[in-house]
């Protein structure tokens, strides 16, 4: 079933009037996949659509998937099917330069377009590396912050709360710097020093 113009005046309508005490003005984009797909009855919100507070955008108008912000090449992503989204796929991991948040992004919209195959099945598709993705990191992190936290603890004693908070709030390069740097500490006033200087 089509989402009617009327439905979406009707929905913008119902948020402008929600938000009321925080929007001064408003404009709406709908992207479409195709123009094809698009309503073609505007007769009742004509005059909406002519003050330009609506944005209609055609992902298939937009021009080479390769030559688009990465961004708006994802959202084309979408609407691939076949070997073409495995092509565009890939180039886009390329172009993702070691982002993993934009790679996990593309995992995500290719796993959805082939339901038949499994997450790591997509991945090794589109030669995606196990570090590059999130769960990796995420594990690497934690195991990271764990072998740092009972070295600080062997070397230090005990660690407070806040001190151990702020450390497992950073970052996996930042504890790799630590895990080294803690060898030379010999207060906890050390770590304090490192900690704010980090």
């Amino acid at each position: 079933m089509r989402f009617t113009k009327q439905r979406m005046v009707a929905e913008i309508s119902i948020y402008v009037y929600r938000n009321r005490d925080k929007l001064s003005d408003w404009q709406a984009v709908v992207i479409y996949p195709s123009r094809s797909i698009e309503q073609s009855n505007t007769i009742t919100v004509r005059e909406l659509l002519a003050s330009g507070r609506i944005v209609r955008v055609y992902l298939d108008e937009l021009g080479e998937i390769e030559e688009l912000p990465i961004g708006v090449g994802l959202m084309v992503l979408t609407t691939l099917e076949g070997d073409e989204a495995k092509a565009q796929a890939r180039r886009a991991i390329e172009r993702a330069g070691g982002d993993r948040d934009i790679i996990e992004m593309i995992s995500t919209i290719v796993v959805y377009k082939f339901s038949d195959l499994s997450r790591e099945e997509v991945d090794a598709m589109l030669g995606i590396e196990l570090q590059q993705t999130r769960v990796y990191q995420d594990a690497k992190a934690d195991g990271e912050q764990i072998l740092v936290l009972k070295q600080l603890t062997r070397k230090l004693g005990n660690i407070s709360p806040e001190v151990r908070a702020r450390v497992t709030s950073l970052t996996i390069e930042q504890l790799e710097s630590l895990g080294e740097d803690l060898l030379d500490f010999t207060s906890i006033d050390n770590l304090e020093q490192w900690l704010s200087q980090n």
